[in-house]
């Protein structure tokens, strides 16, 4: 095979076998109680069951996106049994795994570039992107940005990005939620058209209609144990029943509703068909091995970065957001300050305490806000593209490879203003690029704090109501509104965890902020010398050495977050 081949081939069915899975989440509630099944390739299989019955749980335990608490899932593909995580998998959950600023062909060809195989040439890449829009019908939708589709197109786009592969099986999570009948159809045909082309395919759904598109349903009971599992019409005749709408209403009969997983006979062992092959002993073919190659960190950082790079620039809002509010900062700052306040002749010692600080919040703010909503908006996208190898640290290190260079120009921006407009000491070039240093090392550690935020909550909602919380201590604590040394006990250790402190003492240093009240003029400049005792003493590089250990750290805990909250233990 050529490097101008795509290192795929057609799905050739995976039949998955789960035996006494069990799930039990915080707090000790079992949510899947002994479930064992079979789901045989080139099935279209649906899991149904009320609200809470661990329908999507059971569906992400199959596909591998959570292991099991007990019990086994095995994947047998050519005849080999495959353990979880060996064959390739497609998931499709819930939420939209697509960025929705991206051309619908953009955001294929970048996930092709993280998927397949890295000595894919970029013409036969380009062309299994095609390939996959038209099987899919996505074809005149191509250059369509993916919040304009709908909602049926962005399922099936998000199905695409899984079928770049061509993974035997797919596990999709309520694909007809929110869909109007007639785009829920015409989903179910493409999910039977995949099954009926080898590839097995299973769903969750709480539309019943949704089964007769199926050759199998898995009835789960509200406790999360195995009531059935077998064809529509099986499972009509089992429950007694002429629709599977009345499948409900009996699993909530006051009379014993958890005697239905001992009606059904074969809740101990996997219900494997009658014609099934058994297992054979496991073999791999070249094919599969080049299937399984993933894409090296370094090339993941780029593709990472460069798809950064234009889902800002094509956010204009966002864009605006992130160039705009630093400019309406500059103009508060403009209108608040008067010139002149570190003029040597004739300065104002309190003045230049509030404009160092506030430079040095300008920046922290900056930072956090940069931060703050970049992974909770898109950790649906960033759970699958882990199942498909994308590591930890460079998607991490991209976001700060994008972000840092915007808040350079910013912070740039800002002090060269204040400079010329006379809001900054007037210091030589070198000390102006120690101001710069010291305030672009703050920016970043915040940036880092704002990832750290971002990855630690659920959703944007979330990060948001955080921005408070963040931003209060970092006012109160610094040591401009009230000095470190007269602050008490517990205020002074606060303040040492305070990053924004050391950016804060680091201006003033470089500022010379003692010489000036040593020396001016201004009857407030001793008393405001004594009351910081040696705040800006020490000498700037160690200012530099503890923000520059505060951005490690927020990224090193950042990364430990991502890496627990994905559950799986794949390589990070």
């Amino acid at each position: 095979m050529t490097s101008s081949e795509v290192t795929t081939a057609p799905p050739t069915g995976v039949r998955v076998l789960a035996s006494r899975l069990g799930q039990t989440v915080r707090g000790g509630r079992q949510i899947l109680r002994d479930v064992s099944l079979t789901v045989e390739p080139g099935e279209l299989v649906a899991i149904i069951g009320a609200s809470g019955a661990g329908k999507t749980t059971l569906l992400e335990t199959l596909a591998g996106v959570r292991p099991a608490g007990s019990g086994t899932v095995d994947r047998q593909a050519h005849g080999a049994v495959e353990h979880s995580g060996s064959v390739d998998v497609g998931y499709v959950p819930q939420d939209d795994i697509i960025h929705r600023e991206l051309p619908l062909e953009r955001t294929l060809r970048y996930a092709a570039r993280l998927r397949l195989a890295p000595g894919t040439d970029p013409a036969a890449r380009d062309r299994r992107v095609r390939e996959v829009m038209a099987e899919l019908g996505l074809t005149e939708r191509a250059g369509v940005p993916v919040g304009r589709l709908s909602g049926g197109e962005r399922k099936r786009a998000s199905i695409a990005v899984e079928l770049l592969t061509r993974p035997g099986v797919f596990f999709l999570d309520e694909p007809t939620s929110g869909l109007d009948p007639a785009i829920a159809v015409e989903l179910l045909r493409v999910l039977r058209g995949l099954a009926d082309s080898a590839a097995t395919v299973v769903l969750t759904t709480h539309q019943v209609t949704d089964v007769e598109f199926c050759d199998r349903v898995v009835v789960l009971t509200r406790q999360g144990a195995l009531a059935f599992a077998g064809t529509p019409s099986a499972a009509r005749e089992f429950f007694g029943v002429t629709t599977l709408a009345e499948v409900y209403l009996r699993l909530d009969e006051p009379t014993d509703p958890d005697a239905w997983p001992d009606r059904f006979p074969t809740r101990d062992a996997a219900p494997v068909r009658a014609d099934a092959a058994p297992p054979v002993a496991p073999r791999r073919d070249p094919g599969q091995e080049r299937r399984r190659q993933r894409v090296g960190p370094l090339r993941q950082w780029a593709v990472l970065a460069a798809r950064n790079v234009e889902i800002v620039a094509r956010n204009r809002l966002t864009l605006a957001i992130l160039l705009g509010s630093p400019l309406m900062v500059l103009g508060m700052f403009a209108l608040l300050f008067q010139p002149g306040a570190f003029d040597p002749a004739d300065p104002s010692p309190n003045v230049m305490v509030m404009i160092l600080f506030w430079i040095a919040f300008g920046g922290f703010f900056f930072g956090l806000t940069y931060g703050l909503l970049q992974i909770c908006t898109e950790w649906p996208i960033l759970r699958r593209e882990r199942l498909a190898g994308v590591r930890v640290g460079p998607y991490l290190s991209a976001k700060v490879a994008v972000l840092l260079p915007l808040l350079a120009l910013v912070d740039l921006a800002l002090l060269g203003v204040l400079r010329g407009i006379d809001r900054l000491p007037p210091v030589g070039w070198g000390e102006f690029a120690a101001l710069y240093a010291t305030l672009l090392l703050s920016s970043a550690a915040a940036l880092a704090l704002g990832l750290l935020c971002s990855a630690s909550v659920a959703d944007a909602a979330q990060a948001t109501l955080m921005l408070p919380m963040l931003c209060f201590p970092q006012v109160l604590f610094v040591g401009a509104i009230l000095p470190v040394p007269v602050m008490a006990t517990g205020g002074r250790w606060i303040s040492h965890a305070m990053s924004n402190r050391w950016a804060f003492e680091g201006l003033g240093h470089t500022a010379e902020l003692e010489r000036i009240w040593r020396d001016g003029a201004s009857p407030l400049g001793p008393p405001l010398l004594a009351a910081y005792g040696d705040s800006f003493a020490r000498p700037v590089w160690v200012n530099w050495v503890i923000l520059a250990g505060f951005l490690l750290a927020f990224l090193g805990v950042t990364w430990t977050v991502l890496a627990r909250k994905d559950r799986r233990g794949v390589r990070v």
